[in-house]
């Protein structure tokens, strides 16, 4: 079954499910994966969007190799991959020989990056953030790239504005976000030395049913949480319509390489985001601090213009969550720290 708005479940029961529905293709997808000759290599596959990411370009296009790299500590990411009929390649992303070394498909999507525990070890990730795309983009001169980068390259703009465009410089707080720069700079140098076609893949809060900016509000309104609102406004795409605007940027590809910003196209409160989930698990939200001026926010003019809206809107998203977070299914345990303004994950 394709996905369309027409065949959205009206709940997600498990996460067979919901990687089922992560994976199900939409005919626009597979109509520009048509358009772009080459096989599909996903690097830095075993993060939390890389699996169903890979699972769907193999749906959309079942004729074609997809190999998933990474280091694959977690083996249980293999296997799921495999049964999907995506071959995997263990590799260490920081080793320039095994890049080296890995088969020169047409067409990549870099997905490899640190951001959790970045303050942690700050020279890790700049190394994983900056030095690994330079490797890659050297590597894989001869293929297409859609790089994903984040949405925190930009500097906070105005809530009351239509958020950030891709003409707006980079100029972020914090070391992460600004090694993120260096990610984006690195792809585009060599991009323009080598002619490689490529995207930027600029994204805002990917959301999955196991972790993201509503799952984060969601379950503080359950557990009674004060939520902060002092970063009052968020942007936020599915999962899946996020990954199928990665794999179609290869159909859309510049050279040399330019930044698209991906999420959803509403500004939204995070105030009001906790008012309806508070009416949908019959919880009063607590809310704390008082709403800045400023957030990060994105203007997906662009994203919108080429691929449509995204096929799973808003309020679809709530109350898939909250219908989720009320049954206790699982997370993720990783947080989006979507409130943090000053860049430090």
């Amino acid at each position: 079954m394709l996905l369309t708005r027409d065949h959205l479940p009206e709940t997600i029961p498990d996460i067979a499910a919901l990687d089922e529905l992560l994976c199900r293709p939409s005919q626009a997808l597979i109509d520009d994966l048509c358009k772009v000759d080459g096989d599909i290599m996903v690097l830095g596959v075993a993060g939390k969007m890389g699996p169903t990411l890979a699972g769907l370009a193999k749906a959309a296009a079942p004729d074609r190799r997809v190999i998933g790299v990474a280091r694959f500590s977690d083996g249980s990411v293999k296997d799921w991959l495999q049964a999907r009929g995506v071959e995997t390649i263990n590799c260490d992303l920081l080793d320039e020989a095994a890049i080296k070394a890995l088969p020169k498909i047409q067409n990549i999507i870099f997905m490899a990056g640190r951001k959790f525990g970045a303050e942690g070890d700050l020279s890790l990730t700049w190394a994983m953030n900056s030095h690994v795309p330079a490797m890659v983009a050297q590597a894989f001169a001869g293929s297409r790239i859609v790089a994903f980068s984040t949405g925190c390259v930009y500097p906070f703009v105005p809530v009351s504005g239509q958020g950030a465009d891709e003409d707006l410089a980079p100029n972020p707080p914090g070391e992460y976000a600004q090694s993120c720069v260096g990610r984006e700079r690195m792809f585009e140098y060599f991009s323009r030395r080598h002619s490689t076609p490529g995207r930027l893949f600029r994204l805002n809060y990917a959301i999955d049913m196991r972790y993201g900016v509503l799952h984060d509000i969601a379950s503080k309104v359950l557990q009674s949480k004060p939520i902060d609102v002092s970063l009052g406004h968020v942007n936020f795409i599915w999962q899946g319509d996020a990954s199928s605007q990665a794999l179609r940027c290869l159909a859309h590809c510049d050279t040399p390489t330019s930044p698209i910003n991906v999420s959803g196209h509403e500004i939204l409160a995070v105030r009001d985001l906790a008012a309806k989930f508070g009416q949908r698990l019959g919880i009063a939200p607590v809310i704390i601090g008082k709403e800045e001026p400023t957030a990060w926010l994105t203007n997906t003019s662009q994203a919108v213009s080429l691929f449509g809206l995204p096929v799973v809107d808003t309020e679809q998203l709530i109350r898939w969550t909250a219908d989720w977070v009320s049954r206790s299914m699982p997370s993720l345990g990783k947080p989006t720290k979507y409130e943090v303004r000053d860049g430090r994950y």
